[in-house]
């Protein structure tokens, strides 16, 4: 067992220069050197691919979900167990991101859940598989287990690589995507282990396959780390899918003078990688949800 280390030396161990420059604090010396111009964002080579976050929408039924979000222009609703893949298909869209079998608390992180989650994910891929859906969600696990007790970040990080080679392989025969979500553990998911860049980027280079990716969440990563864009030019070779929402709040955003984060500009970030997977809108409407949904949609066209 490795000796037990902090958060913040574990972060600082995991990733590079780049990733520590990231999280790092700047010094007084950085603050006051000149900084070269910064170019011009390129022109974006792809559009953003359009999905949505089915939860987001509870009291809507998912047929007439499907038929607005057609309507709207999306390709996927994502977010959904096998039962409810043929219903979007029927509607000619995809689930980009399937439901997977693990959960925010309990995940990969924890030894004592491989022989449980390895065969139920193995599972999952091949259902993914056969239907046609390219992609499929799993989670860290948290730091704390009430019963195991607290595990460091490099033991999750070490745990997490030995579970996810076992389902890697069968990812790969079969052409599914396994893709790990970044999470703030600051607001929403107190204790998730999964919760900085560097983290998830030290977990794909460990497991070493095109077949895992993570998800980098916007609205997560703007309230536990910031510098949005510069992360996503930095580590997009090792993301595969992305969510958005507004911050603060996690409502909409197209209302940009009550918000701190201004799409557009990320989105041609984003594009700007040759990112060809997709962006989920995973918001919660307070106002007209279907209306709300369009507007973002169209804010994040580029």
């Amino acid at each position: 067992m490795p000796q037990t280390i902090s958060r913040r030396h574990a972060l600082r161990s995991f990733a590079g220069a780049a990733a520590l420059a990231a999280l790092a604090r700047p010094g007084r010396a950085a603050e006051v050197k000149p900084s070269a111009p910064v170019p011009a964002m390129p022109a974006a080579p792809n559009p953003i691919r359009h999905s949505v976050c089915k939860w987001c929408y509870k009291e809507i039924p998912l047929v007439d979900f499907a038929q607005a979000a057609k309507d709207i222009g999306l390709e996927s609703i994502e977010l959904l167990d096998p039962k409810d893949w043929p219903t979007v298909q029927k509607y000619g869209l995809t689930c980009a991101l399937a439901n997977g079998t693990t959960t925010i608390p309990s995940g990969f992180n924890r030894v004592e859940n491989h022989a449980k989650y390895v065969p139920s994910m193995i599972e999952r891929i091949n259902a993914c598989a056969d239907a046609g859906i390219p992609s499929v969600i799993t989670f860290s696990g948290n730091c704390s287990d009430k019963t195991l007790g607290k595990i460091s970040d490099e033991q999750g990080l070490e745990n997490c690589a030995i579970g996810l080679k076992q389902i890697v392989g069968a990812a790969e025969k079969r052409g599914v995507t396994v893709i790990m979500e970044l999470l703030n553990s600051k607001v929403n998911h107190k204790d998730y282990m999964c919760d900085h860049t560097a983290w998830g980027v030290e977990l794909v280079k460990r497991v070493g396959s095109e077949r895992f990716k993570l998800l980098y969440d916007i609205y997560h990563m703007q309230i536990m780390e910031g510098d949005v864009i510069r992360t996503i030019n930095e580590s997009h070779a090792y993301i595969g899918h992305y969510h958005t929402a507004g911050n603060p709040g996690r409502a909409e955003f197209e209302l940009t003078d009550q918000q701190e984060l201004y799409y557009p500009p990320i989105m041609r970030a984003i594009a700007a990688t040759g990112f060809k997977g997709f962006v989920a809108q995973e918001f919660i409407p307070k106002r007209d949800a279907l209306t709300s949904l369009r507007a973002a949609v169209k804010l994040c066209t580029v």
